[in-house]
């Protein structure tokens, strides 16, 4: 146990706090960090840095220090502030702490100090309220963005520095991934499968429904293909993810309850999800809402069907696909690898593609530094994570690069951009879903 730290039983004795979530986290920990730095070759941002204060069991001696009132909730911003939240120090860690739950607890009590009328709680209330909630909205930004990368305005404006007038809209402009048009794909709903396996249900989402069709629609070519038929319920949207990584509990809490409700309708059916921080929330429905009592139940019976697509192709015994002359690393999303510990099904699934050949991908574990909004709160530390991930991918000598996470495809798709790189970036069901076109 953390000597500096009185124990979480000892909580009730403590003098108030300016963090109760922090406190509440804390007292309630099933563990405490015994230090011994198991957690440090597993973070990102240490690995980096150096700084202990960097480290997971640096924040947490902050986060136990703020919970026993012994210093401010502000001493410990800047250090939560720069975790990814990637959960590598959870796969290290030796006795079982839920790092995260103190960390979002933070994120919470840091929200809770945000000033609502200001350029932060407008700017979170966009994200958040407005553009995560609508889908057309959603789609008609993603548009906007295509039509303004495409229309040779970004050129125009970063050949005469006109952005740069401009600090935060610089930064926003080099930080920003090249973008596809949306894509209409619910169309490929009404494919017949070959065959009648079964139906499984599709989470939509809310990025992914509006920048990453072709991702979905791939997911329903391969379900079908191998005898699935596939259905997307109404009044599905949003998981919640970024709402809850942003402090915003209450918000991620409305959408979870919206989305087991749309999917009650399909009975036992998987819910399948190819998104991985989507997922990696989703099958963490029953402990958000574990103390809501009239849905709780309802919770853990939603997210005991939910798993990511390469889980559940990988349990399958699928259509033999033709052949993909391809060389592919594949980079784990943070979520998919330590959040779900799923890993090895999606290489199943690549291996399995007659003529493509996987390579290793050094640290392929490792965050890429997308982590949601991460790359916006934190561009320098971001834009250091991901050259350590595109000189790894350079070293592999890969043709394309496969991962499961929106956030991680941007990413890596403004890596390979800045440097010029020919280099696809896919899901690993598109890479299936293409050799099955070939078969």
């Amino acid at each position: 146990m953390n000597p500096s730290a009185p124990a979480p039983a000892e909580a009730a004795s403590l003098p108030p706090t300016a963090a109760p979530r922090l406190r509440a986290a804390w007292s309630q920990a099933e563990a405490l960090c015994i230090k011994c730095g198991f957690c440090l070759p597993a973070c990102p941002t240490y690995r980096e840095s150096g700084s202990e204060a960097d480290s997971p069991r640096g924040r947490l001696d902050l986060m136990y220090a703020v919970a026993a009132g012994r210093l401010p909730l502000a001493a410990a911003e800047r250090q939560v502030g720069l975790c990814l939240g990637c959960l590598g120090c959870e796969t290290a860690c030796p006795s079982g702490i839920r790092y995260h739950d103190m960390i979002d607890a933070a994120r919470m009590d840091f929200a809770a100090r945000i000033p609502r009328h200001g350029p932060r709680g407008w700017g979170r209330r966009l994200l958040l309220g407005s553009l995560t909630a609508s889908p057309v909205l959603l789609r008609l930004a993603v548009a906007a963005l295509a039509l303004y990368q495409r229309s040779g305005l970004q050129a125009f404006l970063r050949a005469t520095r006109v952005a740069w007038l401009i600090p935060p809209l610089a930064r926003l402009e080099r930080l920003m991934p090249p973008l596809g048009w949306p894509v209409s794909w619910r169309g490929a709903l009404s494919q017949p499968p070959r065959g009648d396996a079964g139906e499984a249900v599709l989470l939509t989402g809310c990025v992914m429904d509006a920048a990453f069709g072709d991702v979905h629609r791939a997911t329903v070519r391969v379900l079908a293909r191998n005898g699935w038929r596939t259905a997307a319920p109404a009044g599905q949207g949003c998981c919640g993810a970024l709402h809850l990584h942003a402090g915003e509990e209450h918000a991620a809490q409305a959408l979870a309850r919206r989305n087991i409700a749309a999917f009650e309708s399909s009975g036992e059916a998987p819910i399948l999800v190819n998104a991985a921080g989507c997922g990696a929330l989703l099958k963490q429905y029953g402990r958000l809402l574990a103390r809501d009592a009239d849905w709780r139940e309802r919770a853990a019976r939603f997210s005991g069907r939910v798993r990511d697509v390469t889980e559940f192709l990988a349990g399958l015994k699928l259509a033999p696909p033709g052949t993909l002359p391809l060389t592919v690393a594949y980079s784990d999303p943070c979520h998919l690898a330590h959040a779900q510990q799923v890993r090895e099904p999606p290489r199943a699934l690549l291996a399995a593609i007659p003529g493509l050949r996987l390579v290793p991908l050094r640290e392929a574990d490792l965050c890429c530094g997308s982590a949601g909004s991460y790359s916006l709160t934190e561009p320098a530390m971001s834009a250091r994570l991901l050259a350590r991930k595109m000189d790894h991918i350079a070293a592999s000598g890969a043709q394309a690069v496969a991962t499961g996470n929106p956030g991680c495809m941007l990413q890596l798709r403004l890596g390979a951009a800045a440097r010029g790189l020919r280099l696809r970036v896919a899901h690993p069901v598109e890479l299936l879903a293409d050799a099955y076109d070939r078969g």
